[in-house]
């Protein structure tokens, strides 16, 4: 059940493949830097060449690793690491990845982002075949699958894309066998991102390219959609494409709300700037929903970039028009709405001084219920505005999503129980905008790729908008 005005993020992965035994705390560091798309658990899992040892548990990265734990890990070659939200299964220990697979002749750990569409299908499958599951988790039917097919392949590599292949929704891969290989896999459709980068010491794979230089690695390129990449000994040895019949309409492309909110500003996915993007989203904001005011400010911290795009296309000065507390998470964590409340009043505190009097154009990237958007406006006009204008930087959220991102009833969402001017009423503002479909993936698709990137995709995941491209219902025996 959707429990707050912002959608959750996706799980974090990251991997390493090195030459040195340096695995587990690049792989920490990795996670530290992907923290903003998964705070509900996380985990590393480390190759020895022999076993894999790992520690996971509920909670930040720092605090599941804050005591002793690497003292009973190995450095290790290999790695893979996961931040948890959970799409499907409670958070708990046992749902926290990685999951670790045992099987006849070795074992894996996966760690998974997104969701899979067919998992309960699967598990009924793999339980009638006599394997067991001690969690909740779609990722944990993922592992084990990955684990069965290995076995019946003779090969990791071969093993990986034949599971791959059975899979349906949206995933993106990050396995680690005892042997100390290092594998990433792509969704055929690219729902869920996942780049490459590479060093002096090896190769890393992360869900976005910001992890992978804190860590010290040059982006390389993103991992294609329907690829599977074997890394060993700190170089790529192998790279097999997925055979499925999932495409949906063609390839569907990346979801787009990666660029609206969930991924960090100085994530480069696709080939497309996270930032630039959410700039141009303001420029276009501008364009078609103009209005008389005396200041632009953004939501900390998604609604900032786009608050950059409406200034400069309108002419008007960026104020700052929040001070936000460091120290306080997203609001979404918290599991009671009391909670979830004092977090916003917490976490953003009007500066009057920037405000005080003015009529203020304000950015966010969204409104999903619409109860921390009119906590938001009200406090701006309790601390002096004379007037809020609010404008988001994605279009109003009308339909469930199959694929990770927790839209998952269509009557929580205020879009489909309002009207525009009712959900503008509601908030509390004196005006309201959204950006249009066009004009959001227009904003992604003009954004210049960086040295090193490949060209901008221009085909994006927009269902949760559009209702176009729904869950493919039709699924062959995968075990055929």
């Amino acid at each position: 059940m959707l429990t707050d005005d912002k959608l959750r993020e996706e799980c974090a992965v990251f991997g390493v493949s090195l030459n040195v035994d340096e695995a587990a705390g690049v792989t920490y560091n990795g996670l530290l830097t992907l923290q903003h798309r998964g705070q509900e658990g996380a985990g590393i899992a480390v190759a020895n060449n022999r076993s894999i040892v790992c520690h996971k548990d509920e909670g930040l990265v720092s605090e599941v690793f804050s005591g002793g734990e690497f003292a009973h890990m190995p450095m290790g070659k290999a790695a893979v690491g996961h931040a948890r939200y959970s799409t499907t299964g409670q958070s708990s220990r046992e749902n926290a990845g990685p999951f670790v697979t045992e099987y006849l002749t070795g074992r894996i750990a996966t760690a998974h982002n997104g969701n899979i569409t067919n998992a309960k299908e699967i598990r009924c499958e793999l339980a009638g075949l006599g394997i067991n599951f001690n969690s909740t988790s779609d990722s944990e039917v993922v592992s084990s699958l990955i684990a069965y097919c290995i076995t019946k392949e003779n090969s990791s590599l071969q093993g990986a894309a034949r599971a791959a292949g059975m899979l349906r929704g949206a995933f993106s891969l990050v396995i680690v066998t005892s042997k100390n290989k290092l594998i990433a896999v792509r969704d055929p459709n690219g729902f869920r991102p996942l780049c490459i980068g590479k060093n002096g010491i090896g190769f890393a794979v992360a869900s976005e390219s910001c992890a992978l230089e804190t860590c010290g690695f040059n982006f390389l390129r993103d991992v294609n959609p329907g690829e599977v990449i074997m890394i060993e000994d700190g170089e790529i040895t192998n790279q097999v494409t997925i055979k499925n019949d999932q495409l949906l309409n063609g390839r569907q492309g990346l979801c787009i709300f990666e660029y609206v909110y969930f991924a960090r500003p100085d994530s480069v996915i696709d080939g497309i700037s996270v930032y630039e993007a959410r700039y141009n989203m303001g420029l276009a904001l501008a364009r078609e929903y103009p209005v008389e005011a005396d200041a632009v400010c953004g939501v900390p911290d998604s609604g900032l970039d786009a608050a950059f795009g409406y200034s400069a296309a309108s002419g008007l000065p960026l104020v700052t028009g929040f001070v936000k507390s460091r120290y306080i998470g997203r609001s979404f964590i918290y599991p009671t709405q009391t909670k979830r409340d004092s977090a916003v009043r917490l976490k953003l505190n009007p500066l009057a001084a920037n405000i005080r009097g003015k009529r203020i154009v304000l950015v966010d990237d969204s409104i999903v219920r619409g109860t921390t958007s009119e906590k938001i406006v009200r406090s701006l006009k309790n601390a002096g505005a004379k007037e809020v204008h609010m404008r988001i930087s994605s279009p109003p959220f009308r339909h469930t999503c199959h694929y990770g991102t927790d839209i998952d009833n269509e009557e929580n969402l205020i879009a489909n129980n309002m009207s525009h001017d009712e959900i503008c009423r509601k908030i509390g503002a004196d005006s309201l905008g959204y950006i249009s479909i066009e004009g959001l993936k227009d904003a992604c698709s003009k954004c210049a790729a960086p040295a090193g990137c490949a060209a901008p995709a221009l085909s994006f995941c927009t269902a949760c908008f559009t209702g176009n491209g729904a869950e493919q219902r039709a699924r062959k025996d995968v075990f055929e």
